[in-house]
């Protein structure tokens, strides 16, 4: 893939090197050309001096042929409309913005820009950090919406399948550890003394599924 990366601070350096130690072709945008050193000198992708919004300067970057697009600079203003630009001018399939207010960034979500609202992931990890609530969390999503816990079984869903669990609880399982293994498990899947069982959670559901999960639910299966 060809990617153009708008912003050469921490964030946009990191996501370069890590895409072409990958093959990518890269094209990096940055109003200070100082911040192109972040890329090391084996950096051998383009780097582009200049405004991201600026249509010769994402020509120049080649976004003509781009396959993907990263808006993260500093400016909330400055990524959403290069973000838009590139989508709707430039037909960019794959476009991604970073967004410090996380109200902008539900708005810029409805437009079809998908954004990671760093801020309000950074607080929530951080508070998860803080105040442990009990639940063993393994991921959450960029907007902190949704995210994977290890859901605590009652003894009696073991001989059950997974489909009996999801359909109880309204939640999905994500994955499962058994034996030490991770395992993507089926509907048919039947749950075994000892399995560590992943589903996917919002912060609104979390407790109903641990609550269902935990207690015993054999009865009526």
């Amino acid at each position: 893939m060809h990617v153009v990366i708008m912003g050469c601070g921490r964030l946009g350096s990191t996501l370069a090197q890590k895409l072409e130690e990958r093959g990518h072709s890269v094209a990096v945008i940055d109003q200070n050309s100082d911040a192109f050193r972040r890329l090391g000198s084996d950096f051998a992708g383009t780097t582009v001096t200049g405004i991201g919004f600026d249509r010769d300067v994402l020509r120049s970057a080649g976004i003509e042929r781009a396959d993907a697009f990263a808006a993260v600079s500093s400016g909330d203003n400055s990524n959403i409309i290069s973000a838009r630009l590139a989508r709707e001018t430039f037909g960019v399939s794959r476009v991604v913005a970073r967004i410090y207010d996380a109200r902008r960034a539900q708005v810029y979500e409805r437009l079809g820009i998908p954004t990671v609202a760093t801020i309000r992931w950074a607080a929530d990890r951080m508070f998860r950090h803080l105040v442990p609530e009990g639940t063993v969390e393994v991921f959450r999503d960029p907007t902190s919406v949704v995210s994977i816990v290890e859901v605590p079984l009652h003894r009696d869903w073991v001989g059950l399948t997974l489909k009996s669990l999801e359909d109880e609880t309204g939640a999905r399982v994500a994955y499962l550890m058994r034996f030490g293994m991770g395992t993507l498990g089926t509907p048919s899947t039947v749950i075994q003394d000892g399995d560590q069982v992943f589903m996917l959670v919002t912060d609104d559901t979390v407790a109903d599924v641990l609550d269902l999960a935990s207690g015993s639910q054999k009865e009526g299966h």
